[in-house]
């Protein structure tokens, strides 16, 4: 059994699968290593447009594993603390890897995501969640921090800080329809609909521009980190007039309108 699966169930989107049920995909390294690879694997897949990440069973993924915990890989000669290091950026690298895709990534919620888990669904661009789905920032019900692979953050920016803290700081579960409420993802649906959903919202954003939808990730993640209204609108700038310049997009989709048909870009 593979523990990582790809699967095209749709032309140009592809299915990134956990596939631990056993451990409501927990983030054992012999998981999370061939999920990073995944995530290579995929970006650089050309005729991939959109990627769906998601778990089998009843959890998408329940953060550390208490019970079968096992070392990174190559770590022999390596000290305890150098080991702590390797085994932190390994997880760590996670959620910039998601961001760095040149494709969306929407997260397919099926269930539980706990602590790392958790953080993990705030690497995708867009989220969906399973009516059974609920979120947990486990670290302090653990007598250790709540922030983790860029929680600190990710959640603010994606619910307000009052919400984040007051959420981080309880320990409390915030089950599908809160976290739609609160902006933590799009929406929240019946658990048997979960997979269409996200296949047909990966339909509709590849029925656009590859180049168009690419650049707007990237700028929207940038803006994140943006302190600036100016510095915004500069990026925002030199990215339009650079597809407007270097593609037939605009003329495309101009005349599909007028031809009431949908735009065939090429970019």
């Amino acid at each position: 059994m593979s523990l990582i699966e790809i699967e095209k169930p749709r032309p140009h989107t592809t299915v990134i699968r956990m596939n631990r049920p056993e451990t409501m995909n927990s983030m054992a390294f012999e998981l999370m290593v061939p999920l990073a690879e995944a995530f290579d694997e995929v970006d650089e897949d050309n005729d991939t447009t959109c990627v769906i990440l998601t778990g089998t069973g009843d959890g998408f993924c329940s953060g550390a594993d208490t019970r079968h915990a096992t070392a990174p890989p190559n770590i022999d000669g390596l000290t305890l603390t150098r080991i702590a290091t390797k085994a932190m950026s390994t997880l760590s690298d996670l959620v910039p890897r998601m961001r760095h895709m040149n494709k969306p990534v929407i997260a397919a919620i099926n269930g539980a995501a706990i602590g790392g888990g958790m953080c993990l669904t705030l690497g995708a661009d867009i989220r969906i969640a399973a009516e059974s789905a609920y979120f947990r920032a486990a670290g302090i019900n653990n007598g250790l921090t709540a922030n983790e692979l860029g929680l600190s953050f990710l959640l603010p920016r994606a619910i307000g800080s009052s919400r984040a803290f007051e959420f981080m700081l309880s320990g409390r579960d915030l089950d599908a329809r809160e976290a739609a409420d609160i902006g933590l993802v799009s929406r929240s649906v019946p658990d048997e609909h979960l997979m269409r959903e996200a296949l047909d919202l990966a339909d509709r954003i590849n029925g656009w521009s590859t180049q168009g939808v690419a650049l707007t990730k990237r700028l929207m993640w940038s803006g994140l980190e943006t302190n600036s209204l100016q510095a915004a609108i500069d990026m925002e700038t030199h990215t339009q007039l650079f597809i407007r310049l270097t593609t037939k997009n605009f003329e495309e989709a101009t005349k599909a309108r007028a031809e009431g048909r949908p735009p065939n870009f090429i970019d």
